[in-house]
């Protein structure tokens, strides 16, 4: 790795209800060997509704960590919430390609960002700076009976010009890091369809036919559970599953969990560690068999012994 430790912006969902989220975040980070340190006096970045009073504005709500964080001189923010990653990359790129608008959104700071800092998902950081190899090396416990929908959502990878990750239309980040961590995973061909995100309230029936779907595409692809990186998306996924049940006649009952909190179980922490007795349903049925890495392997070489046993004989 190039760099081990990292300005950490939580935002305000991993502050509240998505807690797990930030806890298990920090316990993966840790066993890799990262070291976050955190904004002090961060404040919220605008998230999805600030833009609606005013570009500038939003801006200079996600500009006043970005100066915060420039101030710490680590170079990179992370932040684990696709919506904070969005806001803090909008306001950086656009004032750093626009002088005119960088001068506006400094205009209503106290002290002025000059661009130094580069926000970065989690994800990508695990993915990019950690590598697949280093994750792997982590894993102490197989999850044999888990088989995941990886579910990126609308904005973690777009828009491309912005997001600077990945592909927009066909991510693999978090396909990759579930195989290297031993966790079989799905073809999913609704990876970056919308959930709904925000309109749960004044569109219920809306955000209830695209979770629906979303649900149901999973469960034709062969998962027992969807993996997330967004807040949003899991509470949509998963608090609102009995919802979507009601309104339209379904029996869904899959769990939804955080990469992190995966990741987390091959490495030994344990569901309750992780934040997973928080979710809506429960994940007991698909987690509860982990095996040590060193025992599975043990078996498949004697499941290898027995096949090559019986084709000798039948040669």
């Amino acid at each position: 790795m190039a760099e081990t430790k990292y300005t950490y912006y939580s935002g305000c969902s991993l502050e509240g209800t998505a807690i797990e989220y930030n806890i298990s975040v920090k316990l993966i980070l840790k066993t890799l060997g990262v070291s976050l340190q955190e904004p002090e006096d961060w404040s919220c970045c605008g998230s999805t509704p600030a833009h609606t009073l005013g570009h500038v504005f939003a801006a200079a709500l996600a500009a006043r960590n970005l100066e915060i964080a420039e101030k710490m001189g680590l170079g990179t923010l992370i932040t684990p919430c696709p919506a904070c990653l969005s806001a803090l990359k909008k306001a950086h790129v656009r004032m750093t390609k626009d002088p005119a608008f960088k001068k506006e959104v400094n205009a209503l700071l106290d002290k002025p960002y000059q661009g130094g800092v580069t926000p970065k998902s989690v994800l990508q950081i695990i993915y990019e700076d950690v590598g697949l190899e280093a994750v792997a090396k982590k894993v102490t416990l197989a999850l044999t009976d888990l088989k995941v929908a990886p579910y990126y959502g609308c904005i973690l990878n777009r828009p491309p010009e912005i997001a600077q990750f990945d592909d927009p239309e066909n991510p693999i980040a978090m396909d990759k890091i579930m195989t290297a961590v031993g966790v079989e995973v799905c073809d999913f061909a609704f990876k970056t369809e919308c959930c709904g995100a925000a309109f749960g309230v004044p569109k219920r029936n809306m955000v209830n036919k695209l979770t629906y779907k979303i649900l149901n595409m999973a469960l034709e692809a062969g998962a027992n559970c969807i993996v997330v990186a967004c807040p949003l998306c899991q509470q949509n996924l998963d608090l609102r599953q009995a919802q979507v049940n009601a309104t339209m006649r379904s029996s869904f009952n899959i769990p939804v969990l955080y990469f992190s909190q995966i990741i987390g179980l091959a490495y030994g922490y344990s569901p309750k560690e992780l934040g997973i007795d928080k979710h809506a349903v429960n994940a007991d049925r698909v987690i509860s068999s982990r095996i040590p890495v060193e025992e599975l392997a043990e078996k498949k070489k004697e499941k290898a012994k027995k096949i090559k046993a019986k084709e000798e004989e039948g040669a």
